[in-house]
């Protein structure tokens, strides 16, 4: 596992990325709703003019288009923000994409509370599930920009389909090695009392909140759920059967998001106690992001913290 304190931005790693697939594969192109700057897409337009359609503010339109240009051999990359691409163009993603198993990727930016000034319109906090209930959509939320480059890579290869969670405008450590594939999940620390399960922004966080428990003289495993949909229930129910006991955080709503999720699986497999950790069923109030992770309880010492306190339960 490789870390590094100062962190990176994982929306300009999806940028470079897709630039150096793009030189190979002329099929590549970008769908985008009047939002180049905020997706880090300057250099794809200026290298790749012809291979670019802005729709303007029209979201429907725009997976719309992207839809048909899947079906004419393109391989479109929809740019927007997770808000507005997967709420205001939601039927279009479900008949005109997933209904008809179109080979559209579909990259929701500034996903969560990363947009937390600009209040309830901007946060992204239901778009996990809302996606992952569409069948043959198939649903991803990176880590860190090296997981993020892992999963574009695959998703070229691979035909059909797809939402990506892109964490934008808020860095993180990395700690996974530059060189590593994609996995539908991955154990980044193993333990003895209790499993932490994360996805997107929060996997580097729960690493962090682990060493904070190891103080605590608690011994915790980390789990990376990269895959929401289609999600691997192996891991899960092997995490459920070792540790009984887990913990799920993620920056959206604790209803029908990850933690929905993974409890489906616990509940049909092997039932155990389960914390979810995130937004409850509110709209977020107005404020930078970091203090809304900290009002939600997002930050690593507060996900120890809160950890620490419920396994002072007693176990099954």
């Amino acid at each position: 596992m490789t870390t590094s304190a100062a962190g990176m931005d994982c929306a300009q790693a999806f940028a470079r990325t897709l630039l150096s697939l793009a030189a190979a594969d002329e099929r590549i192109c970008v769908v985008v709703n009047d939002s180049t700057d905020t997706n880090h897409l300057d250099a794809f337009v200026e290298t790749y003019p012809d291979r670019i359609v802005d729709v303007g503010i029209a979201e429907q339109n725009m997976v719309g288009v992207a839809a048909g240009l899947a079906n004419s051999g393109r391989i479109p990359f929809v740019h927007s923000a997770a808000c507005f691409l997967t709420a205001r163009a939601l039927e279009q993603i479900k008949i005109d994409v997933a209904y008809n198993n179109a080979n559209v990727k579909l990259c929701g930016f500034v996903a969560g509370l990363a947009y937390g000034p600009c209040g309830g319109t901007h946060h992204a906090v239901e778009d996990l599930a809302w996606t992952r209930a569409i069948p043959n959509l198939s649903v991803f939320a990176p880590g860190t920009p090296n997981d993020t480059s892992a999963v574009l890579r695959a998703e070229l290869k691979r035909r059909g389909p797809a939402y990506l969670r892109i964490i934008s405008k808020v860095v993180v450590p990395e700690v996974f090695e530059a060189a590593r594939g994609f996995e539908p999940s991955s154990w980044l620390c193993h333990g003895r009392d209790v499993a932490l399960i994360g996805t997107g922004l929060t996997t580097s966080r729960l690493v962090e909140a682990a060493r904070g428990l190891a103080d605590k003289s608690v011994s915790a495993g980390v789990l990376h759920l990269c895959s929401i949909s289609p999600l691997d229930r192996n891991a899960i129910a092997e995490a459920a059967r070792t540790y009984r006991r887990l913990v799920v955080v993620e920056e959206h709503v604790t209803n029908g998001g990850l933690g929905g999720a993974v409890s489906e699986v616990v509940v049909q497999t092997d039932p155990v106690p389960v914390l979810l950790i995130g937004v409850p069923n509110v709209y977020a109030p107005i404020g930078p992001a970091g203090f809304l992770y900290e009002h939600f309880g997002l930050t690593a010492p507060q996900i120890a913290d809160r950890v620490a306190a419920w396994l002072d339960l007693p176990r099954q």
